[in-house]
């Protein structure tokens, strides 16, 4: 069953890094990397202390709690532990396996960028919920969805390390939400 499962992985894989343009490989590059973000998150901060005011902290407490803990989980806990050789890395593969960026690290499974970057998407979906408008948070998860296609397309992860990298940092989100919630209650009552 899982030999089933990882070659059927390996097949969409190669299917998705081979489907690609030369006018795709700097931008796929661009929302790979980490720092271009930090004007971002900086608007997400900003839009929680607005929202919550005096309260802020708690949430912002938990978002980056929230994201550590999907962090570690993939990075720290599951790479080592399942030792499974980024696509890049993969012998069998080098021929096949297109790679405009850097390879990085030795392991994937799972992505640490699917995991942190859905961690921020559905932390802010499940705090704004009750919005009216709810384009922002669905922006969000297509900068999600769209940074872990990268990391596909880059040669450095197989779908199934986003897929689970992604349920890793929802999962986060959800329980730090509702932890900060409960938090909240407690210290607004």
């Amino acid at each position: 069953m899982l030999d089933w499962l990882l070659k059927i992985d390996t097949e969409l894989f190669l299917y998705l890094n081979h489907w690609r343009a030369d006018w795709m490989d700097p931008v796929m590059i661009f929302l790979s990397a980490k720092k271009v973000w930090i004007p971002l998150y900086v608007i997400i901060f900003g839009a929680i202390i607005y929202s919550y005011k005096k309260w802020s902290f708690v949430y912002l407490l938990a978002l980056i709690l929230s994201v550590t803990a999907a962090d570690q989980i993939t990075s720290g806990f599951m790479k080592p532990y399942f030792k499974r050789y980024r696509p890049c890395h993969e012998s069998n593969l080098t021929d096949q396996v297109l790679t405009p960026g850097k390879c990085g690290g030795k392991y994937g499974y799972a992505s640490s960028h699917a995991a942190n970057t859905f961690a921020v998407a559905f932390f802010i979906f499940f705090l704004f919920n009750r919005e009216q408008k709810k384009w922002p948070q669905m922006l969000l998860i297509v900068w999600a969805a769209l940074i872990s296609y990268s990391r596909i397309y880059l040669g450095v992860h197989y779908p199934l390390d986003i897929i689970t990298g992604a349920l890793i940092g929802i999962v986060c989100a959800f329980l730090l939400k509702q932890i900060s919630f409960r938090l909240f209650s407690k210290l607004t009552s």
